[in-house]
């Protein structure tokens, strides 16, 4: 098992994100990443329609024989990872939700933190659960951010049209004279969006992105189960579902390198 892959997959290239931190801080690792591009957003899609997706985004990447497979979108790791998981058995299955509540629990000074999320995590629940299970006195306010998940995927990250957004969204969230002092980015989406967050929230709010906190727990579990990879660093692998050139355009600047067109498969998950 310490040469297979792990397998990675998101509504889009918002994952990438994820993807890019467990690159970075397991560089020796191959990483095989799928995007459902075709099928995006996830956010506004029922529970039921998200797991069904999620089971057939990860029967996909069992082509590969991964040695674990990372959930890299908010929306399915809050609904179906318990799907996964008694699909998948032994392979472990690995959310961003908890690892990114640990991390806001861990930042928080004054235990007031805000989540932003696509419609499906916040109504959900996903965080309010995992950051209450960690601390029940927390204190927590969320928003759905439906269209920073469409800004992103555009590539418009700053300028007004996002700056705009970003105010409407989150200028009542942050009112008042106790206002959060920690903001989740409960979305893999949002970190592209960090210049127009801060300039509507503020720079003394500390912003908290699930994806370093998920690379080192894929490190741990990794380390646990003694499996990872010593071998010298391979290219990632890149499987879309739609639109394999703009998958590369967009997603290089989640994954934070160039992405060539030319090597990202097309796949179905249509049974």
């Amino acid at each position: 098992m310490n040469g297979a892959p792990i397998a990675i997959f998101d509504s889009g290239v918002g994952g990438l994100t994820v993807a890019r931190a467990i690159a970075q801080l397991l560089p020796q690792e191959h990483l095989v990443y799928l995007g459902d591009t075709a099928r995006l957003p996830y956010g506004t899609k029922s529970a039921e329609t998200v797991t069904r997706y999620a089971v057939q985004a990860a029967r996909a990447l069992m082509h590969f024989k991964p040695k674990m497979i990372v959930v890299a979108c908010n929306t399915a790791s809050a609904v179906a990872l318990p799907a996964l998981t008694a699909a998948y058995a032994p392979i472990p299955v690995l959310g961003v939700v908890e690892p990114g509540a640990r991390a806001a629990i861990a930042a928080t000074q004054t235990g007031s933190i805000a989540v932003i999320a696509t419609e499906g995590t916040v109504t959900g629940g996903a965080y309010l659960r995992a950051i209450h299970a960690l601390n029940a006195d927390a204190r927590i306010v969320q928003r759905a951010c439906p269209l920073f998940v469409a800004l992103a995927e555009e590539g418009w990250t700053t300028g007004a049209v996002p700056e705009l957004t970003a105010t409407r969204y989150l200028s009542e969230m942050f009112a008042g004279p106790t206002p959060p002092d920690t903001l989740v980015l409960g979305c893999t989406h949002f970190p592209v969006l960090v210049e127009p967050i801060t300039k509507a929230i503020g720079s003394g709010v500390i912003l908290v992105d699930s994806a370093a906190t998920t690379a080192h727990e894929v490190a741990r579990l990794l380390h646990q189960a003694n499996t990872r990879r010593e071998a010298s660093p391979t290219p990632p692998t890149f499987l879309s579902t739609d639109a394999p050139e703009r998958f590369a355009r967009v997603g290089s600047q989640f994954f934070g390198a160039p992405i060539d067109p030319s090597q990202v498969e097309l796949v179905d998950l249509t049974p």
